[in-house]
């Protein structure tokens, strides 16, 4: 499928793009690498560095969380409202121990994907927990590394992974990364309608997650 016949699609694809990586699922089979200088971490580096345009998290940015980091400029964030349990779009709206609570836009910059933000409600859970909790859900995922980092005293855990698209018929790359907070683990995920799409979100990723901090 050529990148033009892609952008066509789009309008279409959107929708099923949201709900990408929000499927259930034991994820057995995945081969876990928890090797310092993982996948994650080597991609992380050759990111470009994105420009600044502004920082969610706190009151007035579009949704307020545990965390607050930076945006990418042009990037748009909306809070996602609760979802009832019994609700047809519970199971979209839940992986693993997090919910989304947070959708961070990035057509106005040019691409077709979104930063989602998660929340877990177990304060005793640990960043790496969630983490793992969360890529496991995906029953598409597999290829995954962990590597642990520090951003400034907050400890940082990031998955890097691959993600099987049923819509696309193609493999395409994910990252996520995990924090704690005194009011639960937060998942902070990047995925992207294709690979291509998925490595020009890349620096709005490396941004939020160098910038990320508490409050």
């Amino acid at each position: 499928m050529t990148r033009r016949t892609v952008r066509g699609l789009a309008p279409l694809l959107l929708a099923a793009v949201a709900l990408t990586g929000c499927s259930s699922g034991s994820g057995e089979g995945a081969r876990v690498d928890t090797e310092p200088g993982g996948g994650a971490a080597t991609q992380g580096a050759d990111a470009q560095a994105a420009a600044k345009g502004g920082t969610v998290g706190g009151a007035g940015s579009g949704c307020e969380l545990p965390v607050s980091f930076d945006l990418a400029r042009s990037w748009k964030a909306k809070a996602v409202a609760p979802v009832e349990p019994d609700s047809e779009f519970a199971a979209l709206s839940r992986q693993g121990p997090v919910s989304m609570v947070c959708e961070i836009d990035a057509k106005p910059a040019g691409h077709i994907g979104f930063l989602r933000v998660w929340q877990g409600d177990g304060k005793g859970t640990t960043a790496r927990q969630a983490l793992e909790g969360f890529v496991k859900a995906d029953e598409n995922a597999s290829k995954i590394t962990y590597t642990q980092t520090t951003v400034g005293k907050l400890s940082v855990t990031e998955a890097g992974y691959t993600v099987y698209s049923k819509i696309m018929e193609e493999s395409r790359p994910a990252r996520a990364f995990a924090v704690a907070t005194p009011d639960g683990p937060v998942v902070v995920h990047l995925g992207g309608l294709d690979a291509q799409e998925h490595e020009g979100m890349l620096p709005a990723f490396e941004l939020a997650k160098r910038s990320v901090r508490l409050g």
